[in-house]
């Protein structure tokens, strides 16, 4: 059985306590890999490798930095096909979204940010003839980045890459639940030239691993994608200790629709950020919110095309909806259907657990679900679900559309559907949340900055938000009298 080892120095270790943990291929329901169950000491070697990584890093030319970085995103595109089956077998999510989406953002990521520094400048601030101020940006030093389960490599070097084009040298830790491609990812690296210690990938469980990742008082950045409870937990510790922290969190997405939208468009999109990787992403519109005159032939739509939707074998290239990534997670989300009932909510479709046959028939699968008739301050229009499951409200007036869509603690994203232009900028500047999709969803350039308000997060990621969040800004002021 595979061994998912660490990657500290350069070099492939097993961990220092000789323990592994069961890595779960979800499709199936059993054990295909273990994993390294890293603590504190595996912490503390890559911390150190690191340190003496850093001085020679940080100062090595940018245009170095960015030939490796290349590299590196080259070796991604020519390992598409490995990286994306490792993926769904990891993950349980369709082949096909792990080749088409996946992998391609894990390679623009270190290609966005390897070139990105080819092009950072400082700012100059002139004080007529009495001095000239300008800004130096020094990378940070040791900096930790904690990746989650659901885009595995795309969210891990969507952290990394910046990090390491700033200059810095970083301690990763993947989720314990989806690991196998950041472990390729190791072996990548090698490959590329990384020098060692620059970039060190510890696996393990977040309360031993991570825990000494954030608590190291050499770290001084952590970069965290995952829970708002963890965000909290992870912000109680670093906060007393002076880390800066970019936490991005939970998300309960409203998505818009008024009647004068592009129906056929709108319904197009509005599936996929319902329903994509099994509804598990940040992004995904959980709550759709549609105006009272277009709800009747919005939902007969709707829940037709949803119900036809393919539950699968995430390797059949046929299927749209894969398995969920763990039987733990797969139970949390039958439970909030269940509550939703509780609630008094209507299923219009889905439900259940799904049974395939065959190898597949102890896998975790979920029918993709559609509740209605559910208030906006429902636990199950409140809570973040991360799931195959969305809730349909209707509204009559733009303003209680902006009431509908504010009514969480979340504020990530939004998708609004409108062919009034002048509707959607009067909406956008009052929506609460980082992220407004007007007339579409999840289209990402990676020069705009990610991230959210309330209770999803502190701090932005993307373009040159990233690369200033590894770095510290210093002034410097000339006098010229």
């Amino acid at each position: 059985m595979e061994k998912i080892l660490n990657y500290i120095n350069g070099q492939l270790r097993e961990p220092v306590s000789g323990q592994w943990l069961d890595n779960v291929n979800p499709a199936v329901g059993k054990v295909y890999s273990l994993i390294a169950d890293s603590d504190e000491r595996d912490v503390q070697q890559a911390v150190e490798a690191a340190e003496i990584a850093f001085p020679i890093w940080s100062t090595t030319a940018a245009e170095e930095r960015s030939r490796i970085m290349v590299r590196m995103a080259d070796l991604i595109a020519q390992n598409l096909e490995k990286l994306a089956l490792a993926e769904t077998i990891d993950n349980g999510k369709a082949i096909t979204l792990s080749r088409t989406i996946d992998i391609p953002r894990a390679e623009s990521n270190m290609r966005f940010f390897g070139t990105a520094i080819m092009h950072w400048s400082s700012e100059a601030h002139v004080m007529e003839d009495k001095a000239i101020n300008y800004t130096n940006r020094k990378p940070i030093g040791v900096v930790g980045c904690i990746s989650p389960w659901n885009l595995p490599l795309y969210l891990f070097t969507w952290k990394i890459a910046p990090a390491l084009a700033a200059g810095n040298c970083v301690v990763a830790k993947p989720s314990e639940i989806t690991p196998i491609t950041a472990f390729l990812f190791s072996q990548l690296c090698m490959e590329a030239g990384l020098p060692p210690g620059v970039l060190n990938i510890v696996h393990g469980l977040g309360p031993k691993a991570g825990e000494a990742i954030i608590r190291h008082p050499k770290i001084k950045a952590i970069s965290f994608t995952g829970g708002t409870k963890t965000g909290e937990h992870i912000a109680r510790i670093a906060g007393p200790m002076f880390k800066k922290l970019s936490l991005e969190l939970g998300g309960k997405n409203p998505n818009i629709v008024f009647a004068d939208c592009d129906f056929e468009k709108m319904m197009r999109n509005t599936i996929r950020s319902s329903f994509a990787n099994q509804g598990q992403i940040c992004l995904c519109g959980s709550r759709i919110l549609v105006e009272r005159s277009l709800e009747k032939k919005f939902t007969e739509v709707f829940v037709e095309i949803v119900s036809g939707m393919k539950v699968g074998a995430p390797l059949d290239e046929k299927t749209k909806s894969g398995a969920m990534v763990g039987e733990a997670h797969m139970n949390k989300v039958l439970e909030y259907i269940e509550l939703a009932r509780q609630e008094g909510g209507k299923i219009l479709c889905g439900g259940n657990r799904v049974h395939l046959d065959g190898e597949n028939s102890g896998g975790y699968y979920i029918q993709p679900t559609v509740i209605s008739g559910l208030g906006p301050n429902c636990r199950t229009n409140t809570e973040e679900i991360f799931g195959p499951v969305v809730t349909v409200q209707s509204f009559e007036t733009e303003e209680e559309a902006l009431q509908l869509a504010n009514a969480t603690e979340y504020g990530l994203a939004c998708s609004l559907w409108t062919s009034d232009l002048n509707r959607a900028h009067r909406m956008a500047a009052k929506i609460e949340s980082g992220i407004v999709w007007v007339n579409c969803w999840l289209l990402r350039d990676l020069r705009t900055p990610f991230g959210g308000v309330k209770n999803s997060g502190i701090g932005r990621e993307g373009g040159w938000e990233a690369l200033r969040f590894f770095t510290e800004a210093q002034n410097v002021c000339v006098d010229l009298s």
